[in-house]
């Protein structure tokens, strides 16, 4: 719908707007507090350029809804709708971004009637825009985006993340999964420290899949359309269809692979984004 693509637009815009503020701050000391563990980080600008980020949308679409990672974290409760809801991440790779580790981004996805219409990753420090509108493709930089095809997971890079769980049952979990796949054997493991950029990599060919458990939703729903658009497969981690709620997300560059990856890898306890957010340990891990 044009509707939507003049709201992508928008989202576009607000996102460049947004990364002065990140880079400004990347380069400076940062007061650092801590969420649901040691791993699990905010900063000031977290929290700032959400803020930025929903007054400009609401002050020019102000019947629209908002699911943002710190609004949520705040006490804001979490309810996916049929409204037009943006939903958040402002910054995807707190960890990354207090240690000036360049992968940082803003994520930005847009749900009507519960199916996402676009997403929108903004890896700032690169300086890359990665977006897709559903039905329209995938693009980097207004580069079109393609997924390797690759069918043979023993020819497979494989990009996931250990997560902010600190618990005996997830580290084990985790662990156990990447030994799991290297057994295969896939031809690696890689980790970046973002979920949207993880999964984005699937997208642009850079990777054949991607894997995480304890992630949210505004850490992949951007992503997830962009895979999609691509040309790849995003499915729950047991091979069923993709739930955003679930917090849990194969991507990979063709079913065969993720289907591979869905009968190696098994999850830990997580609680869904849609029960009380008060009983979730984590955000991604980042």
């Amino acid at each position: 719908m044009a509707e939507w693509t003049e709201c992508m637009n928008f989202g576009m815009a607000i996102a460049r707007e947004a990364r002065e503020v990140i880079l400004e701050a990347f380069r400076n000391k940062k007061d650092v507090m801590l969420k649901s563990s040691l791993a699990d980080l905010v900063t000031e600008t977290d929290q700032r350029v959400e803020k930025m980020l929903i007054s400009s949308i609401r002050q020019k679409y102000p019947t629209h809804k908002f699911i943002g990672e710190e609004s949520v974290a705040a006490g804001e409760k979490l309810e996916l709708t049929d409204a037009p809801t943006w939903i958040i991440d402002p910054i995807d790779g707190t960890v990354n971004f207090v240690h000036r580790f360049p992968f940082v981004a803003i994520s930005i996805a847009f749900a009507v009637n519960k199916q996402t219409e676009f997403g929108i990753v903004y890896s700032v420090v690169e300086d890359k825009m990665y977006r897709a509108q559903r039905g329209r493709g995938a693009f980097v930089n207004d580069v079109p985006l393609q997924t390797t095809g690759q069918e043979d997971i023993t020819k497979c890079l494989v990009v996931t993340e250990i997560g902010a769980e600190r618990d005996d049952l997830s580290l084990c979990t985790m662990t156990t999964n990447i030994m799991n796949l290297l057994r295969i054997p896939i031809q690696g493991i890689r980790a970046v420290g973002t979920a949207a950029v993880d999964m984005v990599f699937v997208a642009t060919g850079g990777a054949d899949a991607y894997y995480h458990i304890g992630m949210h939703c505004w850490d992949i729903a951007a992503s997830a359309i962009i895979v999609q658009e691509a040309g790849g497969v995003v499915l729950d981690l047991d091979g069923n269809t993709f739930d955003m709620m679930s917090r849990k997300v194969i991507a990979a560059s063709s079913m065969p692979v993720a289907l591979r990856i869905a009968q190696t890898v098994r999850a830990f306890p997580v609680v869904r984004d849609d029960e009380d957010p008060n009983k979730s340990t984590a955000s991604n891990g980042q």
